[in-house]
C-alpha cells in the first residue's frame, strides 16, 4: 500500500496546533519555518496546507499569514471529513475494538443492485462488523460488493480493517470518493441484536456508494451509530 507521506505531514501539524507548540498560538510561523521543521519542500508544504485551509483548520490571508482556526481543531469528530470508525471512536475518548466480523456470498437483490448500479442476482459479498468502544458495541458496519472483484483468497484477518483495506490488497482497486446519504432512523432486530440495544431505539444511518477514480461504483455501505457514543459536527464554510 502506497505510504500517505502528506496525510502523516497533516496529522503532525494538527497535533501541534491541537496539543503541541502551537496550541497556544493564533497564527502559525512562516512557510520557511514550517518546511524546516517537517523536513519537506515549501511546494510539498503548499499543499498539506491548502488541504488543511480547504477543512477549516486554518485560513491564509495575504498579508496576515496562516491564522489558526482553535474553534475548529477543538471539534473531536466532522463529518465532512474522512475518518476510519476505530479513529472516530478514539477521539470520541473510548478505547475502539472490533467485537465481530463476518461474510456471506449471496445474490443482490433490487436495493443493493440499484445502489451498485448492477444486474439483480449478481454475485455479491456482504461483510458485517461491529466496532466497539470500551468493549460495548457502537457501531454496526456492512459492506457489500460484487465477488468479481475479488483477485485473491483471503481470511477473516483480512475482513477486520476497514474495507478500503480489504479493496487495495485483495481486489487491487482504490476507493476514490463516495457520496454518503444520512438518515435518523429506528433500530431494527437485527441492528439491536447485533449493538444489543431495544428494538425501535433512534440511531444514526450512514448509507454510502464509494467510486473509483473513473466513477466506476466499487461498493455500497451502510453503518448505524449509537446515538449516545457519538458527537458529530459538520463545518461549512463561505466558498
Amino acid at each position: 500500500m502506497k505510504f500517505d507521506y502528506s496525510g502523516e505531514i497533516r496529522s503532525k501539524i494538527i497535533r501541534e496546533i491541537q496539543i503541541g507548540e502551537y496550541a497556544g498560538e493564533s497564527r502559525l510561523p512562516r512557510e520557511t519555518v514550517l518546511a524546516e521543521r517537517f523536513g519537506i519542500s515549501r511546494n510539498h508544504l503548499r499543499e498539506v496546507l491548502a488541504q488543511l485551509e480547504m477543512e477549516g483548520f486554518i485560513t491564509r490571508r495575504h498579508g496576515v499569514g496562516t491564522v489558526i482556526n482553535h474553534h475548529v481543531c477543538r471539534v473531536k469528530n466532522r463529518m465532512d471529513i474522512e475518518t476510519e470508525f476505530l479513529d472516530i471512536i478514539r477521539q470520541s475518548g473510548y478505547e475502539p475494538g472490533i467485537s465481530h466480523v463476518s461474510w456471506t456470498e449471496e445474490e443482490a437483490g433490487p436495493y443493493v443492485s440499484e445502489k451498485l448500479g448492477i444486474k439483480e442476482g449478481t454475485k455479491i459479498l456482504r461483510v458485517v462488523r461491529i466496532c466497539t468502544a470500551d468493549g460495548k458495541p457502537a457501531i454496526y458496519c456492512e459492506d457489500v460488493l460484487e465477488t468479481r472483484l475479488i483477485q485473491k483468497e483471503f481470511t477473516r484477518k483480512d475482513l477486520e480493517p476497514p474495507i478500503f483495506y480489504f479493496l487495495k490488497n485483495i481486489c487491487d482497486i482504490e476507493a476514490y470518493m463516495d457520496l454518503t446519504q444520512l438518515h435518523a432512523v429506528l433500530s431494527d432486530e437485527t441492528v439491536s441484536n447485533a449493538l444489543e440495544i431495544p428494538v425501535g431505539i433512534p440511531l444514526l444511518n450512514m448509507e454510502e456508494v464509494d467510486y473509483d477514480i473513473e466513477g466506476n461504483r466499487i461498493f455500497y455501505a451502510k453503518q448505524f451509530f449509537v446515538d449516545t457514543i457519538f458527537e458529530q459536527t459538520v463545518m461549512r464554510k463561505k466558498l
